[in-house]
């Protein structure tokens, strides 16, 4: 039995990218509250390694007011439910125009799991081919570097880096590294 059972939902917004419910719930000592859940599909993070080189890209990030450097990552149009590596390579492709000739699974995250139910994977691609992106309307002023691996680490302690998902593919990038058979 869940320690917090929902009682009623009411879908409260939505529209291409996601759903905003409130929850009615009975706390496990019998208690009502409420939540308030963002629902969206489940997203991929690519991080790109060509040798000791990163790929990242930058885009205004609307809801923060700034731009912001993040490894490539999105969700499938519609709130599409794609797999993982599939979704992967698509990103990949449209924010960077890369190719990978491998795809490693590094692990999942959850985004904010104290008010969103979506999650993600997280992937390494190696054997980089280039290309052009093909990047949708929102993405319109993103734009893509290589990184060492040095700058990607100094941009993340400086602060130049935030994006808490990209954040934290790197602590499991750093992970696997050193923990891989």
């Amino acid at each position: 039995m869940d320690p917090i059972q929902r009682v009623a939902s009411r879908e409260v917004y939505r529209n291409n990218w996601m759903t905003v419910r409130e929850d009615e719930i009975r706390r496990p000592d019998g208690s009502p509250g409420i939540f308030g859940v963002i629902d969206k599909p489940a997203y991929a993070l690519v991080i790109p390694q060509d040798g000791d080189r990163f790929r990242l890209v930058e885009q205004f990030r609307y809801p923060v007011g700034e731009r912001r450097w993040e490894f490539p990552q999105g969700t499938a149009p519609g709130r599409a439910d794609v797999p993982p590596a599939e979704l992967a390579a698509r990103e990949l492709r449209e924010e960077t125009g890369l190719r990978a000739g491998s795809m490693v699974a590094l692990g999942k995250l959850d985004v904010a799991p104290g008010m969103s139910s979506q999650r993600g994977w997280v992937f390494l691609a190696t054997d980089i081919t280039e290309g052009e992106p093909e990047r949708e309307l929102e993405e319109q002023d993103m734009r893509s570097a290589w990184f060492p691996r040095a700058d990607v680490e100094k941009m993340i302690l400086a602060g130049e880096i935030t994006d808490a998902q990209s954040v934290a593919a790197w602590a499991q990038l750093m992970l696997y590294e050193r923990l891989r058979p």
